[in-house]
């Protein structure tokens, strides 16, 4: 009485399916996790890389800020995990090197050591 005729019917046929893979069908997502790796995901590896390398070059008169909101001078590095930072005069507290957000200036490195670049005169 209320259903109309339209909706009583019969729903048409579905087309047959080949039953097989189709890899058309999972383009749009490679290409969306392709996009998402190049601009998310490895500028993050990146940038993680470089702030190990900077955190594993810390040397003693570096000035540290950590993840606190500390600043200050390296005055000991103890080992691979820690180091001493002197936060004022004669106080001094040892952080681990994973806490220190960002070196502020580094120091040069002593003649001999670390020496990346060779020195050449120039005539």
């Amino acid at each position: 009485m209320f259903f109309s005729k339209a909706v009583a019917s019969t729903a048409p046929a579905a087309a047959p399916s080949s039953g097989g893979f189709d890899p058309v069908q999972f383009l749009p997502m490679v290409l969306i996790f392709g996009v998402m790796y190049f601009l998310l995901i490895r500028p993050q590896q990146k940038k993680a890389k470089e702030h190990q390398s900077t955190i594993a070059g810390i040397r003693k008169g570096d000035r540290v800020v950590t993840s606190g909101g500390i600043i200050g001078i390296v005055h000991k590095v103890d080992n691979d995990a820690e180091v001493t930072v002197e936060i004022a005069e004669n106080v001094r507290v040892r952080v681990l090197r994973a806490t220190i957000a960002s070196i502020v200036a580094k120091t040069e490195p002593a003649n001999g050591r670390e020496s990346s670049t060779p020195s050449t005169k120039q005539a």
